[in-house]
């Protein structure tokens, strides 16, 4: 992944970029998943998947990826900053819109705060999986267990709510996150699905 790095700076057509790793179980974990990996990147204007992400990259993925996966995603909601970036730009809290949606949440944690992170946000997330209107979720993120992030995607905008924001325990951690400042850094930010790319 580390030699992406060169083509991605260097394209124009790319303005934001970010190589992840990811977990083992769909979300936040502290055990790698060293046979899978996520590319993150934002553009303006039509999709073209060789002006976006090169035909080196493509090429690389076509020899040595036994699946690939590709969400083109619209934001359209959210809040937050990524390396101080506005990374989707300015976005409104909330929408009207209630279909499929497909939501990123991510965070630096403070080193002080790493171990009540893992202590209480790890078991929550690992229900998601068989909360209702679940689709599917990626945990991914920069750096092992300090810069991390869940990528997921639900059947309907209240689905999604329903799980972040009415089961007790995922409230309750919520309102510690933001009570005892875990996070030097962080970001929500929901999406429509545009086209979704399986091979």
């Amino acid at each position: 992944m580390a030699i992406f790095r060169v083509p991605l700076f260097f394209n124009k057509n790319i303005q934001f970029y970010k190589l992840m790793g990811t977990g083992k179980n769909g979300t936040f974990d502290k055990i790698p998943d060293l046979s899978q990996w996520s590319i993150l990147i934002t553009y303006e204007g039509d999709l073209n998947l060789n002006a976006q992400f090169g035909s080196f990259i493509l090429k690389w993925f076509e020899l040595f990826c036994k699946k690939q996966t590709i969400y083109l995603l619209k934001p359209i909601e959210g809040h937050g900053l990524w390396d101080k970036k506005k990374v989707f730009g300015d976005l409104p809290p909330t929408t009207n819109y209630e279909g499929e949606i497909a939501v990123l949440t991510r965070a630096t944690i403070r080193l002080n705060k790493l171990r009540y992170f893992w202590q209480n946000v790890a078991p929550i997330a690992a229900q998601m999986s068989a909360a209702d209107g679940f689709i599917t979720s990626y945990g991914v993120g920069e750096i092992p267990w300090v810069k991390q992030a869940t990528f997921s995607v639900w059947e309907s905008k209240a689905m999604m709510k329903k799980f972040a924001y009415r089961m007790p325990q995922h409230k309750a951690v919520i309102q510690k996150t933001r009570k005892q400042n875990w996070y030097s850094e962080d970001m929500f930010t929901r999406f429509t699905i545009q086209q979704k790319i399986v091979k």
